[in-house]
């Protein structure tokens, strides 16, 4: 069975691969290694949430299908942050990473396991995620809140974190601080 799954990715710190947006790069491509990626984001610059002392974020977001199931689809990204140097269990909650991949979505799915909830429990509230996500699926419908993505960026407040200036997509050639 195929599954249609959007994943967040995101980077702040360097990798084996390079700064942030070669991460976010190179992790997009990886994700072609157990399915076909649909549709790729531009990179958005993001100001960090949660702990502001921590370098801008890169942030992206694909779709992938994939014959995984659900659960495989998760160790994969779990295995593929470790790989760029992100240890979960060592690494502070909303801390900096090398690396930091979410199963967003999964087709009209709601999965509520130990280890994985489908739609990601934040999916709503964080513009760094639905700005991308947008971008590529805007149409996509919440499986819970029956709302498109683009509705539920649209309903996110214009103030603090999720203002529009703190998500901006990445020209180019243009650095990233």
């Amino acid at each position: 069975m195929r599954h249609v799954a959007a994943i967040g990715i995101g980077a702040n710190l360097p990798s084996r691969v390079g700064g942030p947006v070669e991460t976010v790069l190179a992790a997009m491509d990886d994700l072609a290694t157990v399915g076909r990626v649909l549709a790729r984001s531009s990179l958005y610059r993001t100001e960090p949430v949660g702990n502001a002392e921590q370098p801008a974020f890169v942030n992206a977001a694909a779709i992938l299908e994939t014959g995984l199931d659900p659960e495989g689809l998760l160790e994969f990204l779990l295995a593929t942050e470790r790989c760029y140097g992100r240890d979960r269990e060592r690494d502070p909650p909303k801390g900096p990473r090398a690396l930091d991949l979410d199963v967003l979505l999964i087709a009209d799915r709601v999965i509520r396991s130990e280890r994985l909830t489908v739609p990601h429990p934040a999916l709503a509230k964080r513009r760094f995620v639905l700005a991308p996500l947008a971008e590529i699926a805007p149409q996509w419908v919440h499986p819970e809140l029956k709302k498109s993505v683009a509705e539920l960026q649209a309903a996110l407040p214009d103030e603090g974190v999720n203002r529009p200036a703190a998500v901006q997509k990445i020209q180019q050639g243009q650095p990233v601080p």
